[in-house]
């Protein structure tokens, strides 16, 4: 009998591939998605489809045969919900059976964060769809946390003495792998952390040990937030996102810490301090001259 296909989405990016790789070398049978799949390498034995989020049609002929799918949320975008809506109708139509979706700690209609609202109302199409699904709800990613240092060498934003519990792409791939390879958790909803919840105060305090460098959280007013990435010229919708990002923190919304990568991996997830001294490139442009953070 041969085995189910899987069908997996955004492979071009850090989840996506990590989950990809995984199954590969598991010997999986899997369908590859992207926009351009000439931009997938390393999967010789996996079938390359091109699918893209903004076209049904797409997707519904990428989908075609698989009995189960990792639904990759999209990349923020003003039109992301509508994405979602056109992947979970394209995998309906498709008959996929199950799907796996990344959602977003805390994903609630009344998130602070405002792009957690858009993750619990694709968890909404997907209930919706008939199909089996389990939901993991990611928290922010450790990878991240030097990305938020700026140019001056500080972390800015209205996260006050909020605490978040940072969790690795690897860990959230290893879940990944975990309930789209068996039936046990279907119909389930997973909180995807970090062993331990930290303040940014924190975060930078652990940066600084490694990168060499003084590394300061700054609090900043939700004013001085929006004032302090007006720089970039970005649309009010994405502006908003950052800064209710951090606001989430403040509001403990973040700072869920759940036992769910080692029951489903059956290892502990890496902390901040773990992750930053098995990974030094993570944090090596703190050892250069940088530019702007990312908000």
């Amino acid at each position: 009998m041969a085995e189910p296909l899987l069908a997996i989405t955004g492979v071009t990016g850090g989840i996506g591939g990590r989950v990809a790789d995984r199954l590969s070398r598991q010997g999986c049978n899997l369908r590859l998605i992207a926009r351009d799949p000439a931009k997938i390498d390393g999967f010789p034995r996996a079938e390359l489809v091109a699918g893209d989020y903004d076209d049904e049609a797409s997707m519904r002929q990428a989908l075609s045969g698989a009995a189960a799918m990792l639904f990759v949320s999209g990349r923020e975008h003003v039109d992301r919900l509508i994405q979602h809506e056109k992947v979970v109708a394209a995998a309906t139509s498709a008959g996929v059976r199950k799907i796996v979706y990344t959602s977003f700690l805390g994903a609630s209609p009344e998130a602070t964060f405002t792009l957690a609202r858009q993750h619990y109302q694709t968890e909404r199409f997907i209930r919706s769809s008939g199909a089996e699904y389990v939901f993991l709800r990611d928290s922010l990613y450790t990878d991240f946390i030097p990305h938020l240092v700026g140019a001056d060498g500080a972390i800015r934003g209205p996260a006050a003495s909020g605490r978040v519990s940072f969790v690795t792409r690897d860990d959230i791939a290893d879940a990944v792998v975990a309930v789209l390879t068996t039936d046990v958790f279907d119909g389930q909803t997973f909180d995807i952390t970090g062993p331990e919840a930290i303040t940014l105060n924190e975060a930078a305090a652990v940066l600084t040990e490694f990168a060499g460098k003084t590394i300061t959280y700054v609090a900043e007013t939700e004013e001085e937030a929006y004032a302090s990435r007006a720089h970039y010229g970005a649309p009010d919708w994405e502006v908003e996102g950052w800064v209710t990002s951090y606001q989430a923190i403040a509001q403990a919304e973040m700072e869920v810490v759940s036992n769910s990568v080692e029951t489903l991996t059956f290892h502990r997830p890496l902390s901040v301090r773990e992750f930053l001294a098995a990974n030094p490139e993570s944090y090596a442009q703190l050892t250069r001259t940088s530019g702007d953070a990312s908000p």
